[in-house]
């Protein structure tokens, strides 16, 4: 044992032991609630309200995830976080070639209004908040839903949630963007606009380093990456001719929550020191709440094992509790089958039960921000700010994150990570039990959850239908519009609105914004 290197998954190096001496000249903690906000953004945080116990769900029809949706809510689940099939992600509708096979598959799919009314049947959505893990056609699926709340006579600028519109990590991570980064930029900035005006308690984006930490990146590059990308967010808006104090309070993150316990707790403090830092120095930002790094957490779907699945279970169990240790505002747990298939009712639930037990049996949300004063987490919170400046540094030197992506940075720096990690396993200096160490024989009984193939022409009939029964010239007429506003400077949100308003598809909205604006290679 004593050859052994004692480090973290961001390779910082850990001493047997921390003293006072680690954090001699320490950092500014400050008091919960107040600048620079590394204790919390609340001054009571879960004393006085829980984190969201948010489950992000959705496959097949509108229809089969409603009813997924109702029975969440049912088991006590306090906001809805829906997951779309790629199809509607990348802005094809059901009945296009490149849809074929995945129509339902990772997501709900969604082509029309009709199909969001069928989503949301039965709930209001002034009741509950709403998580859209959508970026490329955002704008889309949220005036998709911003008409649906007026159909159900709603006061919209009292209704919450979030879409994801992180576009530039879908460069960097996913790739599941359309148009060349500039314009996907613009459709960021008009969202923030348009929803500063008319929809004042919607996160207008939610800046994710979960991808990035899914694709292969440590918890140091998790953190720099993402808030390279909230910066570039930031001046594209303030560029754009947009006050910061005005949309920045809307702001949200998206943040990982992977194995190691002690780096991830470090990892979400020093987050919303580093973010408070540069919105009130480089931004030069008024209102406290802009300040304020909001974030929602999930636990780390890459760390799940196939093998012996139940033991996903005390693995979810321990980076949710690093999220609430971590002060996060709302949760989402990862089933212990999604290493296999989208997750079954009974799998769900036990993932819901578990943030349950953290939040109201296990007594860590009794006082805020427990882990403060030790010299292990204090040292560990600084050390990880120190190498995420670093590498803000660096980006910030090429120009910012869209110049950064155009010469492949991150995407290097992320492979290079996870070529690391990988290597680490195979040679077991990281033991994944089940994986690599602790192995048995098994067979596989467990029950999984299958999205039927007849899935995608039930979706191509409902498609039909609405089609031949809404008005088309007035959809023509609306993605004319739409079309002549994103080649001007005019915001296209209340264009893309009047589109969804008259049926239009997300296929058509999207190739009306490609005919102007082409697409990304």
């Amino acid at each position: 044992m004593a050859s052994k290197k004692f480090k973290t998954d961001s390779g910082i190096p850990i001493k047997e032991f921390y003293s006072p001496a680690d954090i001699q000249g320490n950092k500014e903690i400050g008091d919960p609630g107040k600048f620079p906000f590394t204790r919390g953004v609340h001054p009571s945080m879960y004393r006085s309200r829980l984190w969201t116990m948010r489950q992000y769900a959705g496959f097949g029809t509108a229809k089969q995830s409603n009813e997924r949706y109702k029975y969440l809510l049912s088991q006590g689940t306090s906001g809805l976080s829906v997951a779309f099939d790629l199809p509607t992600q990348m802005g094809y509708d059901s009945d296009h070639v490149m849809s074929e096979g995945e129509v339902g598959k990772v997501g709900v799919a969604i082509d029309t209004l009709a199909d969001l009314e069928i989503l949301f049947d039965g709930i209001e959505l002034q009741k509950i908040t709403t998580s859209m893990t959508i970026n490329a056609t955002a704008a889309i699926l949220l005036c998709m839903y911003v008409t649906l709340a007026k159909k159900q006579n709603a006061d919209i600028s009292k209704i919450s949630g979030t879409i994801q519109n992180d576009i530039l990590k879908e460069y960097i991570a996913r790739g599941t963007h359309i148009y060349p980064p500039q314009q996907s930029m613009r459709l960021v900035t008009d969202i923030f606009s348009w929803c500063s005006e008319n929809l004042p308690s919607w996160n207008t984006i939610s800046i994710s380093g979960y991808h990035i930490r899914e694709a292969g990146s440590t918890a140091v590059q998790e953190l720099a990456f993402t808030i390279a990308n909230a910066k570039e967010y930031v001046r594209a808006a303030v560029d754009a001719g947009l006050n910061v104090d005005s949309f920045a309070p809307r702001l949200s993150f998206f943040f990982n929550a992977h194995n190691n316990l002690f780096e991830e707790v470090a990892k979400f403090r020093a987050a919303r020191r580093l973010w408070a830092t540069i919105m009130k120095e480089e931004f030069k930002a008024q209102n406290p709440d802009s300040l304020k790094l909001r974030f929602h957490s999930q636990t780390a779907g890459s760390s799940l094992a196939a093998q012996q699945i139940d033991t996903n279970v005390p693995r979810v169990t321990l980076q949710a509790l690093a999220a609430v240790l971590g002060g996060t505002q709302s949760l989402h747990t990862n089933a212990k089958d999604e290493a296999l298939a989208l997750p079954t009712e009974e799998s769900a639930r036990l993932a819901l039960r578990t943030q349950q037990v953290i939040g109201f049996e296990s007594g860590v949300t009794e006082t805020v921000d427990p882990l403060a004063g030790s010299y292990y987490v204090e040292s560990l919170t600084n050390e990880i700010e120190t190498q995420a400046k670093e590498y803000l540094a660096a980006i910030d030197a090429m120009g910012g994150s869209v110049k950064a992506i155009e010469q492949n940075y991150f995407q290097t720096e992320i492979a290079d990570s996870a070529y690391k990690y990988q290597r680490a396993i195979d040679e077991k200096e990281k033991i994944i039990v089940g994986v690599n160490e602790f192995v048995v024989e098994e067979k596989q009984t467990t029950e999984l959850l299958k999205v039927d193939e007849s899935i995608r022409d039930e979706q191509i009939a409902h498609l039909k239908k609405i089609r031949s029964t809404r008005n088309n010239e007035k959809v023509q007429k609306a993605l004319s519009d739409l079309k002549k506003a994103a080649a001007g400077k005019e915001n296209v949100i209340p264009h893309i609105l009047r589109s969804v308003e008259k049926y239009a598809s997300i296929g058509e909205i999207s190739d009306a914004l490609r005919e102007v604006w082409g697409v990304y290679e």
